[in-house]
């Protein structure tokens, strides 16, 4: 059954009585990028920096819709993909500690380690206690005074406020057997490093929705005004991506770089100010290490000193392993606009979703497994 949901495909190219049926609002969205490209005279590449968005691109059939001319391409939004192969040898190492408990959200079970997954060390008997918020990491260390319970508190700014909030109830109610193996990592040093690295041709942004709510539009202002790019935010409905793109299309026709929000119903400019907060209180910028892409300055977060009893780095005196991809696997090219995940030599054949070998091919939110899902091949 698992494997008959994987192939499940996109809607194939559009007819024309498919067209003729079409809601006013996404034909007026794709003339709109018709029109731009025209005028831009050429291809264009626009990256989807969310994971989310990438898979509803897919499964809404907004890239079936869209002209030959625009090509959209994944960035390194997929929380799980990102997150270093040092970082699950790390959680792996940790798992072998009979006091302890791995808390984790479902994605990150499966992704491959050095040795071993997440999965494999459950079946060798690890406990691995698969959570849906943070306050089922409190509930659980509660419950079993016995075990240590370590979150792998990965992530971009979405879900950073969630494990501050954790911690911060830990601290003042007392609970003293829940750690953290730090993970977050934020969002703009990446977009940073990927543009002034030049290697990826990137035209323009599709901005995360679910990021921007809490960061706030104004935070893609350095992108436009240093490298004049242009970013738009758009949510996961397929006229808002559309609208997005065609915004886009429309700053590259007229030869304009600007912030602009088409999901102005959840994001403010300012962003979410106690969540940013909460953040800041618990946690501070520090340089971390992504997938294939190397120690990036300032681009993840660590404990403050009045947290770092919750380190489980710290608590457990190790460290994470290097950052070593699998032979042939070209997921860091993938979550770097270099290639598409149809470019993978592993692609669909060694590595699928039942067995993968990469992140991407594991995560939800990764762009190898919704192109195995929805790309016709």
């Amino acid at each position: 059954m698992l494997f008959m949901l994987f192939m499940v495909k996109s809607p194939s190219p559009l007819s024309f009585s498919e067209k003729a049926n079409m809601k006013p609002e996404i034909q007026s969205y794709l003339d709109s990028i018709r029109e731009s490209l025209d005028r831009i005279g050429r291809p264009v590449q626009i990256m989807e920096v969310c994971g989310t968005h990438t898979v509803a691109l897919f499964r809404t059939g907004v890239k079936s819709m869209l002209p030959a001319g625009v090509t959209l391409i994944s960035g390194p939004g997929c929380p799980v993909c990102v997150t270093s192969q040092g970082y699950l040898d790390a959680a792996c190492e940790l798992a072998r500690l009979d006091n302890v408990t791995i808390c984790t959200y479902g994605d990150m079970v499966r992704v491959p380690g050095s040795k071993a997954s997440l999965q494999q060390m459950r079946a060798r008997g690890a406990t691995i206690h698969v959570i849906y918020s943070t306050r089922d990491v409190l509930a659980y260390a509660k419950e079993h005074p016995e075990k240590t319970a370590v979150f792998l508190a990965v992530g971009f700014e979405t879900t950073t406020p969630a494990t501050a909030a954790m911690l911060l109830e830990a601290k003042a109610t007392g609970v003293t057997n829940v750690l953290i193996l730090p993970g977050h990592k934020l969002v703009m040093p990446a977009m940073d490093v990927l543009l002034s690295a030049g290697d990826a041709k990137i035209d323009g942004f599709l901005c995360p929705g679910h990021v921007s709510i809490i960061l706030g539009a104004n935070a893609y202002l350095p992108i436009v005004e240093q490298y004049h790019k242009p970013c738009v935010i758009a949510g996961f409905e397929p006229a808002g991506m559309l609208d997005a793109i065609a915004r886009i299309c429309q700053q590259l026709a007229d030869d304009d770089a600007r912030v602009d929000n088409a999901y102005s119903l959840a994001v403010r400019p300012e962003g979410n100010g106690p969540a940013m907060a909460m953040i800041d209180r618990v946690f501070t910028p520090a340089d971390d290490t992504w997938r294939a892409m190397g120690t990036l300055p300032l681009s993840g977060l660590s404990l403050r000193e009045e947290f770092a009893e919750f380190d489980a780095y710290r608590h457990f005196q190790i460290q994470p392993g290097p950052d070593v991809c699998p032979p042939g696997c070209r997921c860091g090219d993938v979550i770097q606009g270099k290639a598409s995940p149809a470019e993978c030599p592993l692609f669909a054949a060694a590595c699928t979703p039942i067995e993968p070998v990469g992140p991407c091919m594991v995560s939800s939110e990764g762009a190898c497994a919704a192109w195995f899902k929805y790309s016709p091949r």
